[in-house]
């Protein structure tokens, strides 16, 4: 004997009763709440996810074929990246329905990832893959000024394109030029291969600008696409423009707003004059030679030592030093349409009015040329865009 007193049966018989109750154990009491709540938590979510293209799709056009949509619920995450895990901005349009912000590069597999929820908050998501097309025809733009560089407030940021665009408003979407300090900055079409960015008035000394062409699957006309992706940034430098007076044979430079030279000039003769109106510098050469026959004026003169050549416009303009032009530099206009300053042959001399002012000028300085009597420049011919008021470039 333990000393201990033995349970009865009936005393056991009420003590498992006691814990049977307590357990629940589905007896009559369960209403089945308990199976219903686990049941309607696991079921599914009523929202579904849609990505076109198909999971898996090649040679997908890089616009207009990505979208991605919701039914019987709400987009609450799209991510869309490409193999090197750069990101397709994009947005969602009334909680159904999700397109990228811009254009998709070609030859380039993207991941897709979206979410969705269904009234109840269950979440849907969808994952896959898809392939851009491969172009068989491409195009690229040049463009001044280079990357890194400092040019004079006149300088506008131009492209040429290899090929005519004939969608230039998905061009235009994929160039964004940013400024700082922010200034608006608009462009303008010359023709079909070129586009030329400015602002309305000459850029502020000390702007930094950069642009970035994204133009890397971009339909530029049907069946032809670009293939550049870069980022151009240049500075805008001190502010130089010089007014050429052909009635009076003389130029003022003025540098920042103040006069900074005044040097006798030759503009071109009665038949030749040269053009009229604001020019931007493009060019400059120490040395070049220079052939009537190039701009149309036949064999009438081929000099092939011009010192100090500076360009201003793409048909033959230039500002150049002289070494043949006598006492005509004040007097009176004795070009081919050019304007020339005074200088030697083989431009030696450093202190002569064309050296100086080819060593004080940089590309995208400003000439205003006035009262030869010819017609305005035409805003094409050159970087010349200044021309135009600002209500026809932004046309």
């Amino acid at each position: 004997m333990n000393g201990r007193r033995p349970i009865s049966a009936a005393l056991l018989g009420a003590a498992l009763l006691l814990v049977t109750a307590c357990g629940g154990g589905g007896g009559a009491g369960d209403d089945g709440k308990g199976k219903s709540d686990k049941a309607e938590a696991n079921k599914p979510s009523q929202a579904v996810v849609t990505v076109a293209p198909k999971d898996g799709a090649d040679a997908v056009a890089t616009s207009g074929a990505l979208k991605i949509t919701a039914d019987k619920g709400k987009l609450t995450e799209v991510k869309v990246a490409d193999s090197k895990g750069n990101p397709v901005e994009g947005d969602i349009t009334g909680g159904t329905s999700w397109t990228p912000a811009h254009h998709l590069a070609a030859s380039t597999k993207y991941k897709v990832h979206a979410v969705a929820k269904d009234k109840d908050g269950r979440e849907s998501a969808k994952d896959s893959t898809f392939t851009t097309l491969t172009p068989k025809n491409t195009f690229v733009g040049t463009f001044t000024p280079e990357d890194g560089s400092k040019v004079g407030v006149g300088m506008p940021f131009s492209i040429r394109f290899t090929r005519g665009i004939t969608h230039p408003e998905d061009v235009v979407k994929a160039i964004t030029v940013k400024t700082e300090p922010a200034v608006a900055v608009e462009p303008h079409w010359f023709g079909n291969d070129r586009i030329d960015f400015r602002p309305e008035k000459y850029w502020a000394s000390g702007t930094e600008v950069t642009v970035k062409l994204n133009l890397d699957g971009v339909e530029g006309r049907p069946g032809v696409y670009g293939k550049q992706v870069r980022t151009v940034k240049f500075t805008i430098g001190r502010s130089q423009v010089s007014t050429v007076d052909a009635k009076t044979h003389m130029m003022t430079v003025e540098r920042d707003g103040k006069t900074l030279k005044k040097i006798p000039v030759t503009t071109g003769k009665p038949g030749y004059e040269t053009w009229e109106g604001q020019m931007v510098m493009s060019e400059k050469l120490t040395v070049t030679r220079m052939n009537g026959e190039t701009v149309g004026y036949g064999g009438e003169y081929d000099i092939k030592d011009v010192p100090h050549a500076i360009r201003l416009t793409n048909s033959g303009t230039f500002i150049h030093g002289n070494y043949w032009g006598g006492d005509a530099f004040g007097n009176y206009n004795a070009s081919h349409g050019c304007v020339g300053l005074r200088d030697v042959r083989g431009g030696y001399d450093s202190k002569i009015s064309a050296a100086w002012f080819f060593n004080q000028s940089m590309i995208g300085d400003v000439v205003i040329v006035k009262n030869t009597h010819d017609k305005t420049v035409a805003a094409d011919n050159g970087f010349n865009g200044w021309n135009m008021s600002w209500a026809d470039w932004t046309k």
